[in-house]
């Protein structure tokens, strides 16, 4: 059985430390702004509530998660190291 592909946690947590710890800080003086800004974590903390309950729904119909850190993933790995662009090697010297 094929594996349901989902976003790795790691993509949610980011985001949100960058926009808690910097973004929210620089729009602090712009109050629509920062109003924006919280509702962008507000999304995000659903969206990864959401991932979770999908991931014990899929646990509970015994389908396996694969979680994701890029869209290369799905990729075999031959095709992508045919697509690789080969590295120029230094002179010895």
């Amino acid at each position: 059985m094929e594996p349901i592909p989902l976003p790795s946690h790691i993509h949610y947590e980011l985001l949100l430390q960058l926009l808690e710890r910097q973004t929210s800080f620089a729009a602090n003086k712009h109050p629509v702004i920062r109003e924006q800004v919280q509702q962008l974590i507000i999304t995000l903390r659903k969206a990864i509530a959401q991932q979770k309950q999908l991931e014990q729904n899929c646990e509970r119909a015994k389908l396996p998660v694969d979680y994701r850190w890029s869209l290369n993933n799905g990729e075999s790995q031959s095709k992508r190291h045919s697509e690789a662009i080969p590295m120029k090697q230094e002179p010895n010297v």
